[in-house]
């Protein structure tokens, strides 16, 4: 059966207690469920939202109207990270090398979703967020800096470290982090970055350094979105 205009591959990361749907050529296009079926419903769902992070970025997504515009291309195994809330397991396809042309389509996905976190968390300066069920979560302040040290964490990922005042400004040290990922990106397309970083740990390949980054980045977005009064 031929495709239809609006079909999108996905791969799927199996936990054992949570799985994650994963849009193979749209990096943080990527929602969790209790099992598969709720997890590929989780990217129908978000796909108009994740549609207004591509259309900034100047990109046409195609929008799955069902299930069957959905086509499930591999399954990973997740491990404890998976069941504990991220996409931890790095599909074969992320390891495809990036010319020129996908370098800057990654970049501007990635510039997007800051974007879309940015306006997010300034629609809602200020302002309450809802509380959970059991009367937890962060306030936008508290997401703000949590986002920062996760940039901080992932762009360590690709060797890179910059040094950042105790004092510096929030807005400041995210922007700085962020100019700092981009020109990692670009050296990881030059194919200049080692196996490993400092510490022995595993560089991550470009693809999914954007797939894990803008998956932070838009879930907090679009939990600032739900949870503001």
């Amino acid at each position: 059966m031929a495709p239809t205009p609006n079909a999108v591959e996905v791969y799927l990361e199996v936990g054992q207690k949570r799985v994650f749907a994963c849009a193979v050529d749209w990096p943080g296009w990527s929602r969790s469920g209790r099992d598969e079926a709720s997890a590929l419903r989780g990217i129908l769902e978000f796909g108009p939202r994740y549609g207004r992070v591509a259309v900034e970025a100047g990109l046409a997504l195609p929008v799955p109207r069902a299930g069957a515009d959905l086509t499930v291309v591999e399954r990973l195994e997740g491990d404890s990270g998976t069941d504990f809330g991220a996409p931890v397991a790095i599909p074969p396809s992320d390891a495809r090398p990036v010319d020129g042309a996908e370098l800057e389509r990654l970049q501007r996905l990635l510039r997007s979703s800051w974007q879309a976190f940015d306006a997010a968390a300034a629609a809602a300066a200020g302002k309450e967020l809802r509380k959970g069920p059991r009367g937890g979560g962060r306030n936008v302040e508290g997401i703000v800096q949590h986002v920062l040290g996760g940039e901080r964490g992932y762009l360590s990922r690709l060797g890179r470290n910059p040094k950042l005042s105790e004092a510096a400004d929030p807005g400041e040290a995210m922007a700085r982090v962020r100019q700092a990922a981009l020109e990692a990106l670009e050296a990881a397309a030059r194919g200049e970055l080692p196996a490993r970083g400092p510490r022995g740990s595993a560089i991550w390949p470009a693809r999914y350094f954007v797939r894990r980054a803008a998956w932070h980045v838009l879930d907090h977005a679009w939990e600032i979105e739900d949870r503001c009064e």
